[in-house]
C-alpha cells in the first residue's frame, strides 16, 4: 500500500489550515489536493474500503489533533444511500472507485426543503465540495446497483462527532451523530516500513 499519498495529503492540508485562508480559497485548495489524491488507487487499505450488505459505511482515515478537519473513506454497497443530511462544516468529495450521485437541497421561502437543482454525477477521480455557505445540504446514493463505490470525504471538523440532521420523507429533521464503522486508523507514521522515505 502507498500509504505515503494519504500522508502526504493529510500534511497537505494541516499546511493549508495553518495558513488560515478564507473558505473559498480552501475549498479551491483542497480539492486541488483531493483530486491528485483520487486520481490514483493503490493507497486505500483494504479493511477502509470493506461494504456491509446493511448500509454503507463511514471508515475514519485521519483525524486532526485539534480536530480542524478529518479525512473519510465511504464504502456504498450497491445501491446503497444516505437519507437528505447536512455537515454543518466545509466538506471535500472525491470519488476514488465507481461513482456517486449527489442530489443537492435547499431551503424554499417559506423554509421548506426542496430539490436544488439536477442530481450530479460525480465519477472516478472527480470532485465536489459542500459547505454552509455554498450549499450544505444533499443526498447521496452510489451510482451503480451491482458494484462497490468508494469515496474519499476530507471535512472542517472531526465529522464523526459533530451533532447534524437528516431530514425524514416528510420533511421533518432529526438530530444524529453519524460516528464511525472503524475501531482502528491505519499507521501513517511507521515510516519504517515506507520505502519512498529516504
Amino acid at each position: 500500500m502507498a500509504l505515503h499519498k494519504l500522508r502526504r495529503f493529510v500534511g497537505t492540508i494541516a499546511a493549508l489550515l495553518d495558513e488560515a485562508p478564507p473558505e473559498p480559497a480552501l475549498v479551491d485548495r483542497g480539492l486541488a489536493a483531493l483530486r491528485e489524491l483520487v486520481r490514483e488507487d493503490d493507497w486505500l487499505p483494504d479493511a477502509y474500503a470493506a461494504p456491509s450488505p446493511e448500509r454503507y459505511r463511514q471508515y475514519l482515515l485521519y483525524a486532526d489533533a485539534r480536530e480542524r478537519f478529518s479525512v473519510v473513506s465511504f464504502v456504498w454497497g450497491p445501491g446503497q444511500r444516505t437519507p437528505i443530511h447536512n455537515h454543518t462544516v466545509w466538506g471535500l468529495i472525491g470519488v476514488l472507485r465507481g461513482a456517486e450521485y449527489s442530489q443537492p437541497y435547499a431551503r424554499d421561502a417559506s423554509g421548506a426543503l426542496r430539490e436544488n437543482g439536477a442530481e450530479r454525477l460525480i465519477e472516478r477521480a472527480q470532485v465536489e465540495a459542500v459547505s454552509p455557505a455554498i450549499g450544505d445540504i444533499h443526498r447521496v446514493r452510489n451510482a451503480y446497483d451491482d458494484r462497490v463505490s468508494v469515496s474519499i470525504h476530507v471535512y472542517g471538523a472531526n465529522i464523526g462527532a459533530v451533532r447534524r440532521s437528516i431530514w425524514q420523507a416528510d420533511g421533518t429533521p432529526r438530530t444524529f451523530v453519524s460516528g464511525y464503522s472503524n475501531d482502528a486508523l491505519p499507521n501513517l507514521w511507521d515510516l519504517s516500513k515506507d520505502t519512498t522515505v529516504s
